[in-house]
Order: C-alpha cells, then sequence, then structure tokens
C-alpha cells in the first residue's frame, strides 16, 4: 500500500516505540525515507504545522488527536487529518521490538479511503420524553427535567401497590401525567408507541386536583397521588359523589379496558426491570432500574439524543430465496430468533426488518442458510480491501503467521489500551481489526487464530468454561477454541 498522496507523520513517544524508519518505508512503499519524531506533541509541533499545507495528513498518534485537530482549525488548514493508534495497539508490548510488521499493516490499514456510502436511515426527535415508572421516581425526575424536555409521566404500581402510592403530583400542572400498567411498548428513537391499560378508577388527565375525594374517602384510601387504592376501597363511592360533574372517577373503567396509546421520542424507564424485554434496548429507550445512581446517568445521557441522526442501513434482503414461509406453509426463523433487538419478524410469506432498530450485528446473516439477508456494511469487497492491505503490508514487513484479532470500537478498544498500559500488551503477529458498525459495544469482539496460534491469546476476551452457553444465539462453545469469531464473545454474553 502506497502513502504517496498522504504526510505521514510518525512519533515514537519520547523513545517508548521500537520504530524500524527504514523498514516501514519499504514496506509501505513511501517513495521517501520517513522521519520519526520524538515529541511531535511538544517540542516538534512545529514540524506538524508545517505539514498543514498538504492535502492529507495522516498522525500515528490518537492520545493528541484534539490538540492536532485544534492547531489545524487555528491555522484555517483545509487539510484532511487522519489519526491511527500504533502505540497502544502495536509498540506498548513486551514484543514492541518485533512489532514493525503490525505497525505497517496498521498504517497502510488507515490510509485507505473511506467505503463508498451506504444508504442510511435517518432519526428525528425533539425530545418529547416519557417518564415511566413507581410515581416515588418517576415524578421528582419529572421535576428535575421539565425545563430541557417535553415531559410526560406514566406513574406505574410499584412493588404490587397501587400507582402513586406515598408520592404526591405537583402544585402546578406542567405536565402530561397518566397512571396504568404499560401494555405494549415499540418503536425506536423519535418514533415510540406506548400503549397503557388505565386501570384506576381516577383519571389524571380530567381530575382537577381540588381534593374533595380525598376528603370524602371515610377510609382513606385516596392519597395526593389521586390514584384510590382498592385494597383500602370499600366501595362507599362517596369520592364518586364529591368529583360531581368533572366526572374524573369511574369505577367501571378498569373492567372496560381503558386502553390508551400516545407517541415519544425518548423513554426513561424507572421501573425495576425493564418493561421493553429485548436483549439489547433500542437506542432512546434507558432503562436504569432503581438504582439512583444508574438513573442519574441516563439522564445524563438525554440531551445526546435530541436533534436529527442518521446511521448506515446494515442489512440487504432478498425475498425471492427467503426461506421463511411457502403458500403459509412455516419454514425456517433462524434470522427472527437470534435478533437480539427484535428488529425482524414475519410477514406472511417473508420477514420484514425494521432499520431503525436494526443494531448491525450481523447475526441474522450468520445463521441465514440461503443468503437471504446479507451484512450491508461494511461491504464485503470493503472488507476484503481492508484485510488484504493490512495483511500486504505485515508481508512487506517481514511479517509471519498473522493473527487477526476482531474487536469492536468501544469495550475493545479499551481492553487494548488497559492491556498496554498495565501488561505485556497484544502478541506481534495479532493485527487488530476495529468492528465500528455497531452502536453498541460486546457484541462482535473475538479473534481469529492463524494455524500455529495457541488457544488463546492473552489479549483476547475471557474465555468461558467448556461447554457454555450463549444467551444470545444458543449456540454452544464446545472447546475453548471458537469455531467463528462470530461467536467468540465476552463472558458476560456466556452462561
Amino acid at each position: 500500500m502506497s502513502l504517496a498522496d498522504k504526510t505521514l507523520k510518525l512519533c515514537n513517544c519520547n523513545g517508548t516505540l521500537p520504530i524500524d524508519a527504514k523498514a516501514l518505508a519499504a514496506a509501505l512503499k513511501s517513495g521517501q525515507p520517513l522521519k520519526i519524531h520524538t515529541e511531535l506533541c511538544r517540542k516538534e509541533i512545529a514540524s506538524f504545522q508545517s505539514a498543514l499545507g498538504q492535502p492529507e495528513v495522516l498522525v500515528a498518534c490518537t492520545q493528541e488527536a484534539p490538540l492536532f485537530a485544534q492547531i489545524a482549525q487555528a491555522a484555517e488548514s483545509r487539510a484532511e487529518l487522519g489519526f491511527v493508534n500504533i502505540r497502544e495497539n502495536a509498540g506498548w508490548s513486551a514484543e514492541g521490538k518485533a512489532a514493525t510488521p503490525k505497525i505497517a499493516a496498521l498504517l497502510a490499514l488507515a490510509a485507505l479511503p473511506d467505503p463508498e456510502p451506504v444508504p442510511t436511515v435517518a432519526y428525528r426527535s425533539e425530545g418529547a420524553l416519557l417518564i415511566v415508572g413507581p410515581a416515588e421516581a418517576a415524578l421528582p425526575w419529572a421535576e428535575r427535567l421539565g425545563e430541557a424536555f417535553e415531559v410526560s409521566v406514566l406513574m406505574t404500581s410499584a412493588r404490587g401497590g397501587r400507582a402513586g402510592a406515598g408520592a404526591e403530583l405537583p402544585e402546578q400542572r406542567g405536565q402530561a401525567m397518566w397512571s396504568g400498567r404499560v401494555e405494549r411498548i415499540a418503536g425506536h428513537l423519535g418514533a415510540f408507541e406506548v400503549e397503557w391499560l388505565q386501570d384506576n378508577p381516577i383519571d389524571l388527565d380530567l381530575c382537577t386536583r381540588c381534593n374533595a375525594c380525598v376528603q370524602a374517602c371515610p377510609e382513606g384510601a385516596i392519597g395526593y397521588a389521586y390514584q384510590i387504592d382498592m385494597d383500602k376501597c370499600r366501595g362507599h363511592r362517596a369520592c364518586v359523589k364529591a368529583c360531581g360533574a368533572i366526572g374524573a372517577i369511574d369505577f367501571a373503567r378498569p373492567r372496560e379496558g381503558a386502553l390508551r396509546k400516545e407517541r415519544f421520542d425518548m423513554i426513561l424507564d424507572l421501573s425495576r426491570e425493564p418493561l421493553l424485554k429485548t436483549p439489547d434496548l433500542p437506542q432512546g429507550y434507558f432503562a436504569p432500574g432503581d438504582d439512583p445512581l444508574e438513573q442519574a446517568l441516563a439522564a445524563q445521557k438525554l440531551p445526546q439524543f435530541v436533534g436529527e441522526f442518521e446511521k448506515p442501513k446494515f442489512f440487504v434482503y432478498n425475498e425471492r430465496i427467503c426461506a421463511h414461509s411457502r403458500s403459509a406453509q412455516p419454514g425456517c426463523n433462524k434470522c427472527i430468533d437470534v435478533c437480539s433487538t427484535g428488529a425482524i419478524s414475519g410477514d406472511g410469506d417473508r420477514i420484514k426488518v425494521d432499520p431503525h432498530l436494526c443494531a448491525g450485528c450481523g447475526g441474522c446473516s450468520t445463521v441465514c442458510p440461503t443468503g437471504a439477508i446479507a451484512y450491508a456494511y461494511p461491504r464485503v469487497p470493503d472488507t476484503g480491501a481492508r484485510v488484504k492491505a493490512m495483511l500486504g503490508a505485515y508481508r512487506e514487513a517481514g511479517g509471519r503467521d498473522a493473527c487477526l484479532l476482531l474487536h469492536n470500537a468501544e469495550a475493545g478498544r479499551a481492553l487494548l489500551r488497559a492491556l498496554a498500559r498495565r501488561a505485556a500488551g497484544c502478541p506481534r503477529a495479532s493485527c487488530r481489526w476495529r468492528s465500528s458498525t455497531s452502536p453498541r459495544p460486546a457484541w462482535t469482539s473475538g479473534w481469529a487464530p492463524s494455524p500455529a496460534a495457541p488457544a488463546r491469546w492473552p489479549c483476547c476476551p475471557p474465555a468461558p468454561s467448556p461447554r457454555a452457553t450463549c444467551r444470545r444465539c444458543a449456540h454452544r462453545w464446545v472447546t475453548r477454541r471458537p469455531c467463528s469469531p462470530h461467536w467468540a464473545m465476552p463472558a458476560a454474553t456466556w452462561s
């Protein structure tokens, strides 16, 4: 792979990286000697500034990427900046002196152009937030978040009691308030649909909070959340008479099944267990449980999900070769069973995939027996070109018996950094492959060993016990060596 079109800035980070400039120049076919800096981000920053007149600049440092980007912005440079981590991913290792082929592979990968764009899926969230859960948790959070979002509250029963037990509605009616039992949640960021059953006689939409029912109830079954505790109620119906023409109290309502439905952009679910029962929750749905710290962390993320967003459409589907069904006779359901987001469902003799829910894990394409559903991002030719560039540069630099390490963009990258800083680092023969297509971490971590590789590298995710079962797909790990990278997942995924 040639770097002739880019200006490459290499730094050995104060001499802690053993970089062989001559070998790298030959492997990368740079056409000119490579200069190795020692303090590019400090004393030699002028060398980076002088390169900003070039159209493309590739810096072999990610730690100081914000600094370099700030300098380029201050200089009003139009250079296209790129960054690659050769320190934690290669040089910082017990085998760092022999990591030149690996460094060459990483640089060759970083020099490749971005793949051609694929169709995208758009989201639009305007900040309509539903907080659902016990009133004692939901109401305080509604007050805190009311100025930043268009908040609605759905109070649910806590631990078998009535909705609103032990809580009081705010003095001012500034937000929509409902109570009931959630029957269905569907949709995605910007388009969630929630259906619930109004199972209490008092309708909070109609209630004026005049306290007439509270004062009239002889059993004290009505509190200042304006919900009736049916365990205490003895059927005097004095509250109905006190409510009068307002008509907010109707004991026939629960029996009639008053199902309600509303749409929201985001959901903050404060229930002890998530109301949405999928292994991986959709973007915009937060389920921190009843832990106050987790609730605060979830609330902190909410502003990031207001606006307009897009992501790649990860799949392509050819219904003509789909074996899901023929003439209403059931057939293959493997993709439906393996989908961890609930994005795939049956649709007559075919399936349908919600691209907004699809998280790009690739599980469906792995189990499909006919190839009817396939992974579209990144495309197979693009992936092949990137692997070829890495392994080609690795071989040109004298490397042998390469091992390709597959990991995701967030959790895997953090593990590699920790390994390089505090332990022996990755083996010199393992080429890092980052999967950045999934919006969530811990989906496709794994490794593909070379024929001579040991059963498990120190940098691989912890191996589960023999014959462990994957909770996502029910495949079994029969030995400690995975049958394919898809099933080599972190230990937390196995049981």
